[in-house]
């Protein structure tokens, strides 16, 4: 028995998940029960089934793992609403229950395995199909054990649910929150990416700056809600064009940027560069409606280039200025030609 504790005391201590903690306990209550059949189970009261997750069988009676049953005629409840722990005449006490009457079941054992606010999560259960007698030293283990195992399960939640947090936050830290689209950061750590493997391989990598043109005027004349909605739907659009190799990014109010691989054949990559450009400036311009508003709007200027063997800093600079250019340009068409 000394040896049998020690190893249970190991086993619990270096568990990294329920099913490395709960198999050892599982053949420490089968030792001092004496019952032919011991496992654990979970409740799912919204559904109204428990569900065997792990069990061990050394005898006649086999509760196999896996087994569903509905919830309102297990034994395992009819021991909670009673507060009876343990029987060994099931038959005539509990003779209706017919998972009991199909299992043959004659002596049953169970503790509820609670979380942290008293909800049943689950139970830890002994049965055979002999009638028998648990002491209690047999009992102790079985109310001690459920336990260890309640805040074994509270533990991994709290693990898990520290993960989700973790994975939301480090989504939030590179999300706009508007648009849904990468932000600033992120479009550096891809460009930065990007960039390295260019200095690698020799190939080109495509930078591009975007600014809507006149978006403080829109916002001025109808409303940020307004303004917000151009944004969303000029981020949609522009989302619809880009390569799946691409990333689409908000960087700013108004501006957003672009990233992606090109070939290492400079015409090509420059080519890649002006088709990326222009889809991106048609699909800012035209029609624009939110609600009952809608409206024209010119789009916005595009500036881009190919580069390799230079600086995050260096690639978005000429990308930037290019993108100045564009504006430059526009602003000239729109003005007319000069007297």
């Amino acid at each position: 028995m000394e040896v049998m504790l020690e190893r249970l005391s190991e086993s619990v201590a270096s568990a990294q998940s329920l099913q490395q903690l709960a198999r050892p306990l599982l053949e420490m209550l089968e030792i001092v029960t004496g019952l032919e059949s011991v496992y654990l189970t979970s409740i799912d009261e919204t559904a109204g089934i428990q569900s065997v997750d792990i069990a061990r069988n050394s005898g006649e009676l086999t509760i196999p793992e896996g087994l569903e049953v509905p919830w309102s005629d297990t034994l395992c409840k009819r021991c909670i609403d009673e507060g009876r722990r343990f029987t060994s005449n099931v038959s005539e006490i509990w003779g209706d229950s017919k998972a009991a009457k199909a299992l043959g079941i004659e002596t049953y054992a169970s503790a509820p395995v609670c979380a942290s606010n008293g909800a049943i999560i689950g139970t830890l259960c002994g049965a055979s199909k002999r009638s028998k007698s648990i002491g209690p030293r047999a009992r102790s283990a079985l109310n001690l054990f459920s336990k260890i195992i309640a805040q074994h399960i509270e533990r991994e939640r709290l693990l898990e649910e520290v993960r989700r947090s973790n994975e939301y936050l480090a989504k939030y830290a590179l999300t706009d929150s508007l648009t849904g689209l990468p932000n600033r950061r992120a479009f550096q750590d891809e460009l930065g990416r990007l960039l390295a493997r260019a200095a690698r391989d020799g190939s080109y990598v495509i930078v591009g700056m975007i600014d809507l043109d006149d978006f403080k005027s829109i916002n001025d004349e109808h409303g940020h809600v307004i303004g917000d909605s151009l944004l969303k739907s000029c981020a949609q659009r522009m989302s619809a064009v880009t390569r799946d190799t691409d990333m689409l990014a908000r960087i700013g109010g108004d501006e957003f940027a672009f990233v992606g691989p090109a070939s290492g054949d400079p015409d090509e990559a420059n080519r890649a560069v002006e088709q990326l450009r222009q889809r991106m400036i048609d699909a800012t311009a035209g029609e624009f409606r939110s609600g009952s508003t809608a409206f024209d709007y010119q789009g916005s200027s595009v500036g881009a280039v190919a580069v390799r063997f230079v600086s995050r800093d260096q690639a978005i600079a000429l990308a930037d200025a290019a993108m100045y250019d564009n504006k430059r340009e526009r602003k000239l068409m729109e003005s007319g030609p000069q007297r």
